[in-house]
């Protein structure tokens, strides 16, 4: 596992016209058969592309003008928040050998679960920031209210920005974000109502802000009404936004323009650091899932992979080599058979058999 650091089409299912139709007219989905047997999926190669004796973590993934680009969380004193944690970046040719391009952090501020966004000719980087001082926080008193997004952006590859502080998104713990018709969206967690108190717990929400600029941000809506947490969401060409929202057992949220209105369906399992993307005409879902061993009586996290049926349901189809502290994915698709996806995991010791936390990639078929 020590590497070097360094259109699938969906089957035609036939219509009436007469349906077809009155859904264009209601500005409805349109209702059709079962995706029928979906391709099986391959992991190959997985092999560890980062290490460097921290705890690294929270991946993210994206092919930008023709190079492969690797962001992820790396912290001398670990998984929790703390002001000496960093974002790091990695640039690639052929996504085997790996170079440092661009690091950065935020003084007296816990920077994590960095996301790419290529957004007008730019490569942005975000990043949701804890409040710390000077050193960590005790967990019970973590403060939602301090929250506060960052980003960093590049024209070339090269030439990175300095953090900026994101305009609207104070109070907000920032996650993924996207890019439909000339805006950015992104995701933020925030209390209802700005409400004090302490920790993660109380009447938390998730927001969709918007951007015409991807450094200034306003309220469009709002994603989960209670039990807000990390939230991966993407569009259809017609507006359409669906969405994998974390839970004890995660949902899917579907909503058209303005996005007043959610849908919402239980996905029956827990999804963390949950991922939603496009492979081959398909949706592709990924993050950490508890397999509860009964005879051990503990729950072994593993990143897993899905496929979302046009039912709504979710088949897996792989489990990546992982264990512990896992999970958030980055994907990148290559061709309609053939994917390049990064996760982090806690799965492996050192030479002095101490448990590691690093960065991953596998190549990942569909057949």
């Amino acid at each position: 596992m020590n590497g070097d650091v360094k259109d699938m089409k969906t089957p035609s299912n036939p219509l009436s016209l007469a349906a077809l139709l009155l859904a264009v007219v209601l500005q409805v989905p349109v209702a059709v058969a079962d995706d029928g047997p979906l391709p099986e999926v391959r992991v190959e190669n997985a092999r560890r592309v980062f290490w460097n004796g921290e705890h690294n973590a929270f991946t993210d993934l994206i092919r930008w003008k023709g190079r492969f680009y690797l962001t992820f969380r790396s912290c001398p004193d670990g998984h929790m928040v703390f002001p000496t944690s960093k974002i790091i970046v990695l640039v690639s040719d052929d996504a085997k050998s790996w170079e440092k391009v661009h690091e950065f952090s935020v003084p007296k501020r816990d920077v994590r679960d960095p996301h790419f966004l290529d957004f007008k000719g730019k490569l942005f980087i975000y990043t949701g920031t804890w409040y710390c001082g000077n050193s960590a926080p005790k967990r019970e008193d973590y403060k939602i209210n301090t929250h506060l997004g960052f980003g960093v952006w590049t024209g070339d590859g090269a030439k990175w920005s300095e953090p900026e502080q994101l305009e609207g998104t104070y109070g907000h713990y920032i996650w993924r974000a996207t890019a439909h018709e000339g805006k950015a969206y992104l995701c933020g967690r925030r209390r209802h109502g700005y409400e004090e108190g302490k920790g993660e717990t109380g009447h938390i929400e998730s927001a969709m802000l918007e951007s015409e600029d991807g450094l200034r941000w306003r309220f469009a809506g709002m994603f989960q009404d209670k039990k807000g947490d990390e939230t991966d969401f993407l569009f259809e060409p017609d507006g359409q936004v669906v969405a994998v929202v974390r839970n004890k057992e995660s949902t899917l949220s579907r909503s058209r323009p303005p996005y007043q209105e959610w849908e919402r369906k239980n996905l029956g399992v827990y999804i963390g650091g949950p991922m939603i993307t496009r492979w081959g005409g398909r949706y592709l879902v990924g993050g950490r899932k508890m397999d509860f061993d009964k005879e051990a009586k503990v729950s072994k996290p593993k990143t897993v992979l899905y496929w979302l049926r046009k039912d709504d349901s979710l088949q897996q189809i792989a489990i990546l080599p992982s264990g512990g502290d896992n999970s958030y994915p980055g994907f990148v698709e290559l061709s309609p058979e053939k994917g390049l996806l990064s996760w982090y995991s806690s799965h492996e010791k050192d030479e002095s058999g101490k448990t590691i936390t690093a960065i991953y990639m596998a190549d990942l078929v569909a057949e």
